[in-house]
Parts: structure tokens; sequence; C-alpha cells
């Protein structure tokens, strides 16, 4: 069961990126490709400096938790901005359900 929560963690933190990826797509303001593009570019840039076990500014505690809930929870809220409600509700749950199972089994 760890195999394969860890695999579902890496599922959803793709599922950010292709959230907000979608959500600058489905935009009707300016170019449309650069909002596709670039929303997502922010999260990996994020991600690199906060999230990854590589981060130069590496966040542990409670500050892991603000950052884990502010990254996945951009990609849920991408989703419901450009009317994927549903996806949006299924992809927060997915997330909770992973994270807190990963929090169990410390991984």
């Amino acid at each position: 069961m760890k195999a394969v929560n860890a695999g579902v963690l890496f599922l959803i933190e793709l599922g950010a990126l292709a959230g907000a990826a979608y959500w600058g797509f489905t935009q009707e303001i300016g170019p449309t490709w650069l909002l596709g593009l670039a929303a997502p570019a922010v999260l990996v840039a994020l991600w690199a400096l906060f999230g990854s076990p590589r981060a130069k500014y590496r966040t542990s505690g409670a500050g892991r938790v603000g950052f884990e809930v502010f990254w996945f929870g951009a990609g849920a809220l991408a989703l419901f901005a450009a009317g994927a409600q549903v996806w949006a509700v299924a992809f927060a749950v997915v997330c909770v359900v992973s994270k807190a199972l990963a929090v169990a089994w410390s991984q």
C-alpha cells in the first residue's frame, strides 16, 4: 500500500500542474497559450525552491504543511476556476487522503 501511495503522491503533483495548465489554456484573456504555460511554470518554480528534496529553501513542519496546502490547493482551485468543479473536488479529496496516508506512514 505504501508503494501505491508513493505513486499517487507523484501523480497528484502532476495533477496540480495539469490543473494550472488547464486553467491557463481555458482563459479568454490575452494569449491563452502564455497563461497555459506560465501557470504550471510558476508552480514548478515554487516546487523547486521550497518543495523538492533538493530545494534551496527546504520547508519542514508547519511551513511544509502550509506550502503543500497552498501548492496542491492551487491545482484544485485552478480546476474549479476553469469550470471543472467535479474534477476539482475529486482532486482535492485524493490529495487530502493521499497526504494523510503519507503522514501516517512517514512517507
